[in-house]
């Protein structure tokens, strides 16, 4: 049996929808509370800069970081669509090429951290 290559980036888009619906509204209320200088000990770049050096905390921001982006690539084919680009083939290969780069990018700064 064959396996369909649009239930892949439909996971993809509803895994990155998932994580991104749950991720930036904390993330948001952080940054709002870094911008009005507010910091609470657990955010001081010491404390985040430790635990994005452990495998953990790459393994997190890996996951955060990779649906985010394979989710987007999905919206952004949508949009293309909607305002009237018909060469899905070609618009398809792109914003996902450029996911997949996003992805690696991440992997080799993530690797960078010590």
């Amino acid at each position: 049996m064959a396996i369909a290559k649009k239930s892949v980036v439909w996971g993809l888009f509803a895994a990155g929808g998932t994580v991104s619906s749950f991720i930036f509204p904390a993330l948001i209320a952080i940054f709002l509370l870094l911008s009005l200088g507010m910091v609470p000990s657990g955010l001081q770049f010491d404390t985040i800069h430790a635990f994005a050096a452990t495998w953990l905390g790459k393994g997190v921001f890996f996951v955060v970081l990779f649906f985010s982006l394979w989710h987007a690539a999905h919206r952004l084919r949508v949009v293309f669509h909607d305002f009237g680009v018909r060469s899905d083939t070609n618009v398809a290969r792109l914003v996902y090429l450029v996911a997949l780069l996003g992805s690696v990018l991440t992997v080799l700064y993530l690797l960078q951290i010590k």
